[in-house]
């Protein structure tokens, strides 16, 4: 009975986890329609900054070494400032459910960046995987064509995808880092929060913008920035990384990642009244069942 609770438990967090990821592309969609991107990087990220630092204190989070500050810079550079960037401006043209595609690439962008630095071996069934995706990906990037016009936010979305793999390289080595010698390594939230921390000062550049569209606004979207930086941008991690915890099988909490461009869709028609072409549906189709290839049949 205890394990059937804490198996229940750890798919709920899970779901959480990705409704609230799901949530995040329509809600910038709708965002952006009062605020410019660095405006609502701004306000989200703070939002979730202040947010994991309450639970760093009240999960007495380590403090990192000096020595360890460049990783988290990279980090911090790759994974929330460069990273929600180059999302937030590229959604400005990309309905949602072709973004959440694009964006779930990044795991393919992880894994040759992989092989490339860190001389991983990948089986023939991920490079099969990665093929697939990718024709999915262009399918997906074909129907973005209007009058012979590419649109330039897709192209934004695919850089972020590789700035999302980039972070991820780096989060491996971080870690496997620890504080001190003969301490445990860092932790998922440790690492979450001091990545978003360095990450958030960078977007700080943004403020004057930020200062001077916020009056112009209502209060119902401001609460809904913040919103969007308290939960899909710190408590989701939190949920994500107790589900992982607690987890019989990793791959089968993954599975869940799979789903979030389909509820971000269905999100997205209900309250934006954004739809997907058949065509798009299709290349996002074959994209994570390319990923499933890659991700579930190239591991044991």
């Amino acid at each position: 009975m205890k394990n059937k609770s804490k198996q229940t438990m750890t798919y709920l967090t899970a779901t959480i986890a990705m409704l609230l990821w799901a949530s995040a592309f329509p809600a910038t969609r709708y965002v952006l329609q009062f605020y410019s991107p660095v405006t609502i990087m701004l306000l989200r990220f703070v939002a979730a900054s202040v947010t994991l630092v309450i639970i760093g204190i009240i999960r007495k989070n380590r403090l990192p070494r000096l020595k360890h500050l460049p990783l988290f810079g990279a980090c911090g550079l790759s994974g929330v400032f460069l990273y929600s960037y180059l999302f937030t401006t590229g959604s400005v043209t990309v309905v949602a459910g072709v973004s959440s595609f694009i964006i779930s690439t990044s795991p393919l962008f992880t894994l040759i960046l992989s092989v490339i630095f860190l001389k991983e071996k990948v089986k023939l069934i991920c490079w099969l995987g990665v093929c697939v995706s990718f024709l999915g990906l262009a399918g997906v990037t074909l129907t973005q064509i209007d009058n012979f016009t590419f649109n330039f936010g897709v192209f934004l979305l695919i850089c972020a995808s590789i700035s999302s793999g980039v972070y991820t390289i780096v989060i491996r080595k971080l870690s496997k880092t620890s504080p001190k010698e003969d301490e445990p390594q860092y932790n998922a939230l440790e690492i979450t929060t001091y990545t978003i921390l360095i990450g958030t000062l960078g977007i700080l550049i943004f403020t004057p913008t930020a200062l001077s569209e916020i009056p112009g606004s209502t209060f119902s979207v401001n609460l809904l920035v913040i919103l969007m930086g308290v939960f899909p941008s710190g408590l989701a991690y939190l949920a994500w990384s107790y589900a992982l915890a607690k987890a019989d099988k990793v791959a089968h909490i993954i599975v869940f990642t799979y789903l979030i461009p389909f509820v971000s869709a269905l999100i997205a028609y209900f309250w934006l009244n954004e739809t997907l072409t058949i065509y798009a549906l299709i290349g996002g189709i074959v994209i994570i069942a390319g990923m499933l290839m890659t991700n579930l049949l190239g591991k044991e």
